[in-house]
């Protein structure tokens, strides 16, 4: 089984206006009599929506297939860890049936955050711009609350304390997730012209019973487009992981951390081995227990957080 899903941010209305969001994912299951036959895949679930969200953050209009009853609460709120909870108890239908579209609605708080990088990659002077249209207070409240964010932000380290080189941040080749041998890999992309920033994530999960396990492969990245063509990255994993096929216990957890913006950042791995024995269908909450601020990354813990869903996708194969 295999999940793949992702957010393209764009800005149509020009730096000052409002950010699009697209967000899409798609459940897509190959058999092995479908494999050995080269006869494709079988799309079991889609989700796809398209949001305007104000500078703050704020939800200005939103609209999704499949649609849900309560989608329009969403407008009016911020793009943060209310959201989240919002999103819990406005949509427990999704949530409990790990719909993928619960999944990019989930992600909208990450991507909102740091989507602005795209425009440093096309305007090198926003920052500066920014920074002038905020004020120098504002800007050094701004800068404040970000330390101890999270491991790579912590108090001396090079992301708050000012070492790090803007240069240096963003420099790796995001490449093309999609493989032209494997046209059923990607769900449908929403590339556009112009500044823009994109999420992406796959899941790949495998039944072996007869080791009686899950096996998962997973992997997070979130790019810029660039003016000259291609993609830019800023944060990559790659994480794999074993659970036990009946009890559902995580067994082993393995982290790879590819592309990440401070050199401090690859050492929030280590602590992901708390979660290691417990149940996957706990991973959500197990996350925000273990690995709150300084304990984790934010784009890590968001990886992790998506292994809840897991059970659900592991059930469906096999039909």
């Amino acid at each position: 089984m295999r999940r793949t899903s992702s957010i393209d941010v764009s800005w149509p209305d020009g730096v000052e206006g409002q950010r699009r969001f697209i967000g899409a994912a798609r459940d897509l299951w190959t058999p092995l009599a479908r494999l050995s036959e080269e006869a494709g895949a079988l799309t079991l679930a889609e989700g796809r929506y398209e949001a305007r969200l104000t500078e703050d953050k704020t939800i200005t209009a939103i609209a999704a297939n499949p649609s849900h009853a309560n989608l329009d609460q969403l407008v009016g709120a911020r793009a943060g860890g209310h959201l989240r909870g919002l999103l819990r108890d406005a949509m427990p239908d999704l949530v409990a049936a790990a719909h993928p579209l619960y999944l990019v609605l989930d992600d909208l708080s990450g991507t909102a955050l740091v989507s602005a990088f795209a425009w440093v990659q096309w305007y090198p002077d926003w920052g500066t711009k920014w920074r002038e249209r905020l004020g120098e207070d504002q800007h050094a409240q701004l800068m404040a609350q970000r330390v101890n964010v999270c491991w790579g932000l912590q108090e001396g380290n090079s992301g708050v304390s000012g070492d790090a080189s803007p240069d240096d941040v963003a420099t790796a080749d995001a490449g093309d997730l999609r493989n032209p041998a494997d046209p059923l890999g990607w769900h449908a992309l929403s590339d556009h012209e112009g500044p823009g920033f994109r999420r992406a994530r796959r899941i790949d999960v495998v039944r072996d019973e007869a080791a009686g396990v899950l096996r998962i492969d997973s992997a997070f990245q979130d790019s810029s487009s660039l003016p000259g063509g291609g993609r830019v990255a800023i944060h990559e994993y790659l994480l794999r992981a074993v659970a036990d096929i009946e009890t559902l216990e995580l067994l082993s957890l393995e982290p790879e951390a590819r592309i990440l913006p401070f050199s401090e950042c690859p050492g929030a791995i280590a602590n992901t081995q708390r979660l290691v024995g417990r149940n996957l269908a706990d991973v959500r909450e197990e996350v925000l227990a273990q690995l709150r601020g300084p304990d984790g990354c934010t784009h890590l813990n968001d990886a992790l957080r998506a292994l809840a869903d897991v059970p659900s996708l592991a059930r469906q194969i096999g039909g």
